[in-house]
């Protein structure tokens, strides 16, 4: 082989890796939710849409691709002093999206490190104006603020804010455990105040208990008392009227009368009683009623009774 058939064959293979490499510079394939910056001769051409791209060769350079869908970064804890002079510990997290790869390229020279350093200014210049117990109840308004300020500030970059989350805020120790004792003071107080409440109710419902209780046994006892005052007024009525039907004469009367002294004298009171005077009444009337002499030959009757026998202990 001649020196003229190598040369040939090397300008050849030359000529194949030039043509390959020509095409693979011209040939650019951009992924889906990635954007390519293309400049021409230094200048900025035009924006690579995801799929199948051509560029000029040697001509056009394509800058590293951008990331265009949505994006979590969280910072590291940023010290910030409250209105009362109180530094509380503040993490940041940020979600945003680049919207223009082009004002995202050519607007800031680190968009990612930008975000970070707007955060933290406009951070502390929020917080600066709160004291510690408005920063730990108004995280949304904190949020709210730093999202409005750092999505007007990043518009022009091609940026589009869209949360800010605070993570976490720690307050310094001291300030943790004076918190801490409050908060366990509010407990014990709440606690006590439920109690008081729970005795309170139980003392007033078992006033209303007793209340009805009493209540209750009162209408028992009137109802018991008229029923038996009724049933009383019945035999009253019942009796009398068996009495009237039943025309009684002076002898039963008299024999009734006398069957009732020793209830009369049974009592543990009753320590001296009278005889009555109707006692000879009933006494004459046995006597006429079965023939009784008495002494001295006599019958006793109710026009000439005998004495009255003295009273006995």
């Amino acid at each position: 082989m001649d020196a003229g058939a190598v040369t040939i064959g090397v300008v050849i293979v030359i000529v194949i890796i030039f043509v390959l490499v020509t095409i693979f510079r011209a040939i650019r394939i951009v992924p889906q939710a990635r954007a390519g910056v293309v400049e021409r001769l230094g200048r900025y051409h035009k924006t690579l849409t995801p799929g199948l791209n051509l560029l000029v060769p040697y001509i056009d350079h394509l800058r590293p691709l951008i990331d265009l869908r949505e994006q979590v970064v969280s910072f590291p804890p940023q010290p910030v002093i409250t209105e009362d002079n109180l530094v509380v510990s503040i993490d940041t997290v940020i979600y945003f999206q680049v919207t223009d790869a082009r004002a995202a390229t050519y607007e800031i020279a680190n968009y990612l490190a930008a975000v970070e350093q707007l955060t933290t200014t406009t951070l502390r210049n929020v917080v600066g104006g709160m004291n510690l117990e408005e920063v730990l109840t108004s995280r949304d308004n904190i949020n709210s603020q730093l999202r409005v300020v750092l999505d007007e500030a990043t518009g022009k970059w091609g940026i589009r804010v869209g949360r800010v989350e605070l993570k976490s805020i720690d307050p310094p120790a001291s300030i943790q455990d004076s918190m801490e004792q409050q908060m366990r003071a509010e407990r014990n107080r709440r606690a006590a105040i439920l109690n008081a409440e729970g005795t309170k109710q139980a003392e007033i419902l078992n006033a209303e208990g007793t209340k009805q209780s009493a209540i209750l046994r009162a209408e028992g006892e009137k109802q018991a008392a008229i029923l038996r005052a009724e049933g009383e007024a019945k035999a009253i009525d019942t009796v009398f009227s068996a009495i009237h039907q039943g025309k009684p004469d002076d002898l039963l009367l008299a024999y009734q009368y006398l069957q009732t002294l020793p209830l009369i004298a049974n009592g543990q009171a009753n320590k001296v009683w009278m005889i009555p005077a109707e006692l000879t009444k009933a006494l004459d009337g046995i006597g006429q009623a079965f023939g009784a002499k008495v002494p001295g030959g006599s019958v006793p009757t109710a026009t000439n009774p005998p004495a009255t026998p003295p009273a006995a202990e």
